[in-house]
């Protein structure tokens, strides 16, 4: 199972923003719908073999957690406004510390990125780490950050997780995730 985190440090945590303005009034909402559409998506199917979170930290009830699996998910249509309409509805339920399912392959849980990191270890993408390309025995499970740098406090709690790069340029999340993809594809794939 390859597994994609993404830490929205603006995104809302309630279903109360427009999809027409998810950049504003969703805190950059976008960029994770992206994520999610990078994690998910292959021409004309679904990644079954990938389930992507987003860890929520905006306003107004910070935080939530949400996760997206592939081999679950139903109704999904590769656009940034149909995700984020079916990922505001996970939002509007209310929720505990369990995962609570919202509709087929999503599920919301009132619990942040301390809770997932003990649950799974991670590798870091992001532009200092090491060459994805000279990494050997490369884990399938990436965290990543929306817009916004890491913060200091966040990097301290993951001093101990490996990093990876993707390449010399600082990217989107959503394009590390379809780089992230093509380096496992093409090592599953023998061409490596």
């Amino acid at each position: 199972m390859r597994t994609f985190a993404v830490v929205g440090h603006l995104a809302r945590t309630d279903g109360d923003f427009t999809l027409d303005d998810l950049p504003g009034s969703g805190g950059r909402f976008d960029l994770l719908c992206r994520c999610v559409q990078a994690a998910l998506s292959l021409s004309h199917t679904l990644r079954r073999d990938t389930e992507c979170y987003l860890i929520l930290q905006g306003e107004p009830v910070p935080p939530r957690t949400l996760v997206i699996r592939g081999g679950e998910v139903r109704s999904f249509h590769p656009d940034e406004r149909s995700t984020a309409a079916l990922l505001r509805k996970a939002l509007s339920l209310p929720v505990g510390m369990m995962f609570r399912p919202a509709s087929p392959g999503i599920y919301v849980r009132a619990a942040g990125l301390e809770t997932l990191l003990a649950e799974q270890s991670f590798v870091l993408a992001e532009e200092e780490g090491e060459d994805i390309r000279d990494t050997e025995n490369l884990p399938m499970a990436f965290l990543l950050s929306d817009h916004l740098n890491f913060t200091d406090e966040e990097r301290d709690r993951f001093s101990v997780y490996p990093r990876v790069s993707v390449g010399p340029r600082s990217l989107h999340a959503d394009q590390a995730i379809t780089l992230i993809h093509n380096e496992l594809d093409r090592r599953e794939a023998g061409w490596n």
